[in-house]
Order: structure tokens, then sequence, then C-alpha cells
């Protein structure tokens, strides 16, 4: 999650007044594992990714979380496995062109170093619930006088779940990708002016 992108929409029904947080494109990164012939592992990341964090610090257990990916983003570092992943046997980006993370409660303390994210992700329009395991990775002022926080999380999905089901039988056995996908994600947040109260 490494360009520089436009700021996200506001998420409907906002914390006013609340503490409000921006993704930074430039030190943020959104990645995937699948498992390919059973034996070893394809990684790959999403690099037009955008998202807004909204936190009530009175309020352990309210982070609202959203997040777009734009799909036709896909780096698997091999242009013909890309387009594949674009086409309609994956994600059919020209009908699909994004993926979102709408974040619905907190289990735990988002103030702790460790808590779980609970959200609904969509893919090809189907939605389905995530959790994810978050670990703070800290916070600070950075030289230029912003407040920034880092998180790291950690998750995985079927694919099948989300209609992603192209797949090949193996003649030894097996297929050719896995449907479990794994998710990493690191992310920087940098605290934006305090917004008016309602």
């Amino acid at each position: 999650m490494r360009s520089t992108f436009s700021a996200p929409a506001p998420i409907p029904g906002a914390l006013a007044g609340k503490s409000s947080w921006q993704m930074d494109p430039a030190h943020s990164h959104v990645e995937f594992a699948v498992r390919h012939l059973m034996i070893s592992s394809v990684k790959g990341a999403f690099d037009d990714v955008q998202g807004t964090v909204l936190v009530d610090e009175s309020d352990v257990r309210t982070v609202l979380v959203d997040v777009t990916i734009q799909v036709a983003s896909i780096d698997t570092r091999q242009e013909q496995r890309d387009a594949h992943l674009r086409s309609a046997d994956f994600f059919d980006a020209a009908r699909f062109p994004t993926i979102t993370f709408r974040s619905r409660m907190v289990e735990g303390n988002h103030h702790d170093s460790d808590f779980r994210l609970v959200g609904d992700l969509t893919i090809r329009d189907v939605t389905r619930e995530v959790v994810l395991d978050v670990s703070a990775e800290g916070r600070l002022t950075d030289p230029w006088g912003a407040e920034r926080a880092g998180f790291s999380a950690r998750g995985k999905i079927d694919r099948t779940d989300f209609g992603l089901t192209w797949n090949q039988a193996l003649d030894t056995g097996g297929v050719l990708v896995s449907n479990e996908v794994r998710i990493s994600i690191e992310v920087e947040l940098v605290r934006q002016a305090t917004q008016p109260a309602a």
C-alpha cells in the first residue's frame, strides 16, 4: 500500500471531533501470498491503496477503517501473470475495479499492542467477513511535526469465497493454485487536523 494518491472519501457517519488518520502510501504495503504447484509460494502486492482510519479515543472498541484498493495495480513481478490476475478468470478488473475493506468492530482494545479487527472485505461485489490480527508498531511525531502511527496486520481468506475459482488440476495430484490466500499488511498512518465537533 507506493504512489501518491488523492485523499479518500470520508467514511459515512464519521466520528466528528475524533482522531482522524490517513494512510501514507509511500510507507504502507498490502501484500499477499498463495501456494503454487503445492510446493512454493507466489507473492504479490497492490501498488494503489488508500485509506482512512477514524478513532474514538474515549471508546477502545470504536475504530472505523475504510480502505480501497485498485485491482489494476496488482504486481507479482511477472507481467503475464498480472494480466491473467486482472482478467475475468480472477479479479475481472474491468468489471470490478476495486477491492474494499470496511471495519465493523474491534476485538480487544485498540490501545493495546495487539488486537483483532473485524470487517467486511468486498471482492468482485462479493462481501465476506474477515478477521485481521493487528499489532501496533509505535506512535511518534516525525521531524516535520506530523504525528504518525505504525501497524502491521495478518489474515487469510479462501479466494473461492469471492468467486475467484479458476484453477488447474495437476497430474501428480493437487491443484496449480491454492485456495488459501495469506494477507500481510504494513501501514503507516498520519494524523489529520482535528475535525470540528458537529
